[in-house]
């Protein structure tokens, strides 16, 4: 009896623990803005902002627990100087979060890429300049390399290359099971009493962080299905071995790091501009994980002089 119940406790235990549902939660198209668009890619609807004309096109890919409101200080000023497209990845801001697919899982690094270049295709853009934040930035550097003529310059914001973590395989089988599943969900609404937390982490100086932007990063979780995608985000994550590939990065690239980044260590960004082959470096100072956010113009200035060297 006591083997049983040993064997038990495991199985049926999460199903003790409650789940309640998520109430007030709304479509992606009710949180929208009036400058939103939502266009189909690959089965899903991408939320996306444009603003600009001509060349270059940037491409704005925002972080984990972000969206493209993180780049809302910098859109408008890059956009003096060509196209910027920002956009929601899979499981974040106001894109779709399916919970089936057929084929390909929308969640996974391949589909992020494949995301990606069904949006320069949907807007005609043969070449653009992709800045990616954190794990942005990974999947700008995937794109890079798996579709190098579509990609005309990479600018990395503290890029998570060597401090990416993803699930083991060896547990992957468990946490498929109904119990995991249960489970995961709980551990994923942890984000809505963590998320203020990881925020001020993510800036040098969280008393600035202005009371819209805590606002703004919170908004995504009043969308329908937004924890059950976080979990299958979670799920779908896999090593993206970049550290392994980083010689094939030989396009014009610029790493830009805050002074004190406390998520990806300005260590870290300072080493990946020293291993791509023709990489710039900046660090701006009095700035975390976002300088984008909280230094916009230092950023800008960065980019600037950035582009200035490659249109030469």
């Amino acid at each position: 009896m006591i083997v049983l119940a040993l064997l038990l406790i495991p199985l049926a235990g999460p199903f003790l623990i409650p789940v309640p549902p998520l109430d007030g939660l709304l479509p992606p198209q009710a949180l929208a803005d009036p400058d939103s668009q939502f266009i189909q890619l690959n089965g899903l609807d991408v939320h996306v902002k444009t603003l600009g004309q001509g060349e270059p096109v940037f491409v704005l890919l925002h972080g984990f627990g972000a969206s493209l409101y993180s780049w809302q200080a910098v859109i408008e000023p890059l956009s003096q100087s060509g196209t910027v497209i920002a956009y929601d990845r899979p499981a974040f801001g106001l894109t779709e979060r399916p919970l089936t697919w057929e084929g390909q899982n929308p969640y996974g690094s391949p589909a992020q890429v494949d995301l990606l270049i069904a949006l320069l295709d949907h807007f005609g853009v043969e070449q653009a300049v992709l800045v990616g934040n954190s794990a942005g930035g990974t999947v700008a550097m995937q794109a890079a390399i798996q579709h190098p003529e579509r990609v005309a310059a990479l600018i990395l914001v503290d890029p998570a290359v060597y401090t990416s973590r993803s699930t083991p395989e060896w547990i992957m089988p468990v946490l498929h099971t109904p119990q995991a599943r249960r489970l995961g969900l709980l551990a994923v609404r942890s984000i809505q009493t963590r998320g203020p937390k990881l925020l001020n982490l993510a800036w040098d100086d969280p008393t600035q962080i202005p009371p819209e932007s805590i606002e703004q990063y919170q908004k995504p979780l009043q969308v329908e299905n937004w924890d059950r995608a976080l979990w299958e985000f979670t799920l779908a994550a896999r090593p993206a071995d970049l550290e392994d590939r980083l010689d094939q990065l030989t396009l014009p690239t610029l790493v830009i790091t805050g002074d004190n980044d406390q998520i990806v260590p300005t260590a870290d960004s300072i080493r990946l501009a020293g291993e791509l082959p023709s990489a710039q470096l900046v660090v701006i100072q009095n700035a975390g994980h976002v300088p984008h956010e909280e230094r916009p113009q230092e950023f800008l200035d960065a980019i600037s002089a950035f582009l200035s060297t490659i249109d030469r």
